[in-house]
């Protein structure tokens, strides 16, 4: 059944988003995060392990469990439920999409469904990254 929610969104995140949808964090939203519309051979995706935005390993990556963007206990990461500070979806034109929080009582919260999904079920896709990854089709 999971795999086809993960199917569903997919396509419909896949039409959705011909813009590339870009994740701002930090306090005043300046620190770049990557690309969350971008494949997983881009660069500036966070869904490319080997790339500075989707590898477990460096600061600026939502998925480095040691950084303040992917801890969730931090307050500027998406994952805490409480993020007082959490990171923003704008796309390359300068639309806003709101903010990629847990916290489903922080105003201006995105209410996108793929976004939403990937903030709902965060845990299991950072643990089958390479599983998820390999069926996104952006």
């Amino acid at each position: 059944m999971k795999f086809i929610l993960i199917i569903i969104f997919l396509f419909a995140a896949a039409s959705a988003f011909a813009q590339k949808v870009m994740i701002y964090g930090g306090e005043n939203h300046d620190v770049y995060l990557g690309c969350i519309t971008c494949t997983q051979f881009h660069d500036e995706s966070i869904w490319n392990e080997n790339g500075v935005y989707g590898t477990k390993n460096n600061n600026l990556s939502i998925w480095s469990e040691f950084s303040d963007y992917g801890n969730e206990f931090s307050y500027l990461s998406p994952w805490n439920e409480y993020a007082t500070h959490p990171p923003i979806l704008v796309d390359d034109k300068g639309g806003n999409y709101g903010y990629f929080t847990r916290n489903q009582y922080f105003k201006g919260r995105t209410e996108v469904d793929f976004f939403v999904y990937v903030l709902n079920n965060y845990r299991w896709i950072n643990e089958n990254f390479r599983e998820y990854v390999k069926d996104l089709y952006f």
